[in-house]
């Protein structure tokens, strides 16, 4: 089994009202998706708003978090300074959180050389796993194979990659030239079969907030030799897991209105995203019924079998 088991979710950030960090309805979140298949949490990632919250918040919701699962939770600790990144993962160690998830730098768009020191200055200040984040369509900047690979060599800690990289060709190379024991997660919901093909181990999702289990039994359904019955699940997914981002509603805007439709306390986004538009709660709400829909018809099939 991969270290953070086959389905993370990077969980939304609940706000109240007022918008401000709502560290109860955060647990009653956290508790939902142990319950719904997540194997594991990645708190104040970036669908979970980390440019807009306090280092103080990011604290509160680790602790939070950490104490109320038994799941292990992974702190987005790091940001485009390296001096604050590393300040904020010390303090992340301090809180119960089992891992670190370490942002590329986004805006600097440093060279793979930059890139290489604010790793290490990462990994050297912490006994926790480091689990890379590489997203250059919001970051500007691609980490390198070579440069994952080095950093995997050179530092235990650094132990895999959540890959949003949408370049299966390139995970396919770094699964074949890293270290072993370095691990690839999908970072990119709609890629995660074919990763899995390549050598991917699981999944850091979004759209696990709603679609946990089936996520879930399409990852099982791989890892146990049902190919075929994995393909099938995920083109029955499609439309469910690309609710999750579009030009008109970035993450984390659609998850928060699927968890308000749910009934679960996650208030709105923080500008600048801001409050969703009504055509997306109406969606949103439209999503979830013809899910309960499915659901409902697989148990009578299920049943009847």
């Amino acid at each position: 089994m991969s270290r953070f088991g086959r389905l993370a979710t990077a969980m939304v950030t609940p706000f109240d009202a007022e918008g401000e960090l709502d560290a109860d309805a955060a647990v009653e979140l956290a508790r939902h998706l142990q319950s719904t298949g997540s194997e594991a949490l990645v708190v104040a990632g970036t669908t979970g708003e980390s440019p807009v919250l306090s280092d103080a918040e990011k604290i509160e919701l680790w602790r939070a978090v950490a104490s109320a699962v038994t799941i292990p939770v992974i702190a987005g600790s790091t940001t485009n300074d390296t001096a604050h990144s590393v300040a904020l993962t010390k303090e992340a160690a301090e809180t119960g959180a089992a891992a670190i998830l370490a942002v590329t730098p986004y805006y600097n768009r440093p060279s793979q050389a930059g890139l290489t020191q604010h790793f290490s200055a990462v990994a050297d200040v912490t006994s926790l796993p480091v689990l890379l984040y590489d997203i250059p369509i919001r970051t500007g900047r691609k980490i390198a194979t070579d440069t994952m690979v080095r950093l995997a060599r050179a530092h235990r800690n650094v132990i895999g990659v959540k890959d949003a990289t949408a370049d299966p060709a390139g995970t396919a190379r770094l699964v074949a030239e890293a270290p072993p024991g370095f691990e690839v997660y999908s970072g990119d919901d709609s890629l995660t079969l074919p990763l899995l093909a390549i050598g991917a181990v699981g999944l850091v999702s979004v759209s696990a907030h709603w679609i946990g289990p089936e996520l879930s039994e399409m990852i099982n359904r791989f890892f146990a030799g049902d190919v075929e019955g994995a393909a099938q699940l995920n083109l029955d997914l499609i439309d469910l897991v690309a609710f999750q981002a579009s030009d008109e509603a970035p993450n984390p805007m659609p998850a928060k209105a699927i968890l308000r439709a749910m009934g679960l306390h996650v208030g709105q986004c923080r500008l600048p995203h801001g409050a969703a538009p009504g055509w997306l709660e109406e969606r949103a709400e439209a999503l979830l019924a013809d899910l309960e829909s499915r659901r409902a018809s697989d148990r009578s099939q299920a049943a009847s079998a």
